[in-house]
């Protein structure tokens, strides 16, 4: 989601019968008040505090190679051209009946895309995907975390296509009573089966079992996506396993040929670019929000991991 706001230090804009490109399919949040009046054509906008949008098929710009942090959830499938994302520092190749689930706090960067690249889409709010996956395990979102990525056999597509047909019946129902929870009730299944499906195809392609290095390495993945906002040291990580600091630097060199260090720092330059690039934060904000001492050592960090400043970084982007 990309937020709009004002240039800096310009406390208001205006403009007169101006052709201005408000309609890129992207959804936006406002920082400032806006005041618009249609002088010609028309426009198609969504009402005001929708917990739910739907798309089927649409070509949509998702691909500005601008690194995002999402705040909602989305569950996208793709109907034709393909497309290169990333997704948590994660690579993957969407292609034809690419189905992703991006859980909120994602961050997630589209690098490029074919012109004939297109979309079937439902994204919610995080307070439904909260309601939604309330009762369900730890163990399920950590999974979905590592595999937000699939393709489905042929056979899957219309069972998918049938349900973006419903949503998008249902987001234009708005007269219905028990829209929300028929929503929260065909989303859940959906996720469900998403869960069940894609852990099955990668027990699949498992080898007897990964090594205890390897999942020592899973769950320092899974701490870091959870603690980088504010822990950046090995030994924090380390105490949470509860192996030494050595020996967790050891096991990631061996499973990945990094170290522990380089993969805590990769996960919170990602995490400051995202909220450089979509948000409207101050630098103070963002170094207070990411824990760290003062404004100046957060921009000799920054600096350091990508020979620029924060504030270069957000002017460039």
């Amino acid at each position: 989601m990309e937020i709009l706001s004002l240039p800096e230090n310009e406390p208001f804009i205006t403009g007169i019968e101006e052709s201005i490109d408000i309609c890129s399919n992207q959804i936006m949040k406002l920082a400032d008040a806006s005041i618009f009046h249609c002088r010609s054509g028309k426009a198609h906008i969504e009402p005001e505090n929708e917990p739910f949008i739907t798309g089927i098929e649409e070509s949509i710009d998702i691909c500005s190679n601008q690194i995002m942090k999402l705040a909602d959830a989305s569950i996208f499938h793709c109907r034709s051209g393909k497309a290169h994302i990333e997704i948590d520092l994660q690579a993957y190749e969407v292609t034809e009946n690419t189905q992703l689930l991006l859980l909120p706090g994602s961050i997630f960067n589209c690098t490029c895309a074919s012109h004939d690249f297109t979309v079937s889409y439902i994204v919610f709010s995080d307070t439904l995907f909260r309601e939604i996956t309330s009762r369900l395990d730890p163990s399920f979102f950590h999974f979905l975390k590592e595999h937000p990525c699939i393709v489905i056999p042929e056979e899957r597509v219309k069972p998918f296509i049938g349900l973006s047909l419903v949503m998008k019946d249902l987001y234009e129902d708005r007269d219905n009573s028990f829209r929300i929870q028929i929503f929260k009730n065909f989303i859940q299944n959906f996720i469900l089966d998403f869960y069940d499906k894609t852990q099955h195809l990668f027990l699949q392609k498992k080898t007897e079992g990964i090594n205890r290095q390897e999942e020592i390495f899973k769950r320092f993945i899974q701490l870091i996506h959870k603690h980088c906002t504010t822990q950046r040291e090995v030994s924090f990580y380390a105490a949470e396993l509860f192996i030494t600091p050595r020996y967790l630097s050891t096991i990631v060199q061996n499973v990945s040929g990094n170290t522990a260090k380089s993969i805590i720092d990769r996960h919170v330059i990602l995490e400051i670019k995202a909220l450089l690039q979509s948000t409207s934060l101050s630098i103070q904000e963002i170094s207070n929000r990411l824990s760290f001492p003062d404004q100046s050592f957060f921009g000799r960090y920054f600096k350091k991991h990508t020979g620029k400043s924060p504030l270069q970084y957000r002017n460039q982007s």
